[in-house]
């Protein structure tokens, strides 16, 4: 069981309000539970900014009647094997597909491979949802 450490901090009357605005406004019982969770951002941004083990999900849509865009997809991802845990493939309409792809590892090498995969000729619109492995965030 973890320890609760009490702390304070001052911060102008305004931000303050805004605080307590966002607080109530995202639907947390307390400040506290905010600002947990604003640290444990934080920290997931850092893991990623120092090239920490990570896990990222990245989704893509593109349209698959773009030539060699598959194939292309496909070489991307047996060459980064390693960092795939999971994909999941839809079919959007006729034309268009989306794509999650679940992937942990180092940071920087699942961004590069993002970016790989979104600069395929075909791919229209893709984002990478950065979070942690929770060993740098557990109590």
């Amino acid at each position: 069981m973890s320890s609760l450490v009490r702390c304070s901090l001052s911060l102008e009357q305004g931000l303050f309000d805004q605080l307590d605005r966002l607080v109530s406004k995202s639907g947390y019982e307390n400040r506290s539970e905010f600002v947990r969770d604003l640290i444990r951002e934080a920290l997931v941004q850092e893991e990623w900014k120092e090239g920490d083990e990570a896990l990222g999900t990245f989704t893509m849509v593109y349209d698959h009647h773009t030539r060699n865009l598959n194939r292309n997809l496909t070489e991307v991802q047996h060459k980064n094997h390693a960092l795939f845990l999971a994909s999941t493939h839809v079919h959007l309409d006729e034309r268009f597909c989306a794509e999650m792809i679940m992937m942990r590892g180092n940071a920087t090498e699942i961004i590069e491979v993002a970016n790989s995969l979104t600069k395929q000729k075909g791919v229209l619109h893709t984002s990478l949802s950065m979070s942690s492995t929770g060993q740098n965030l557990s109590s």
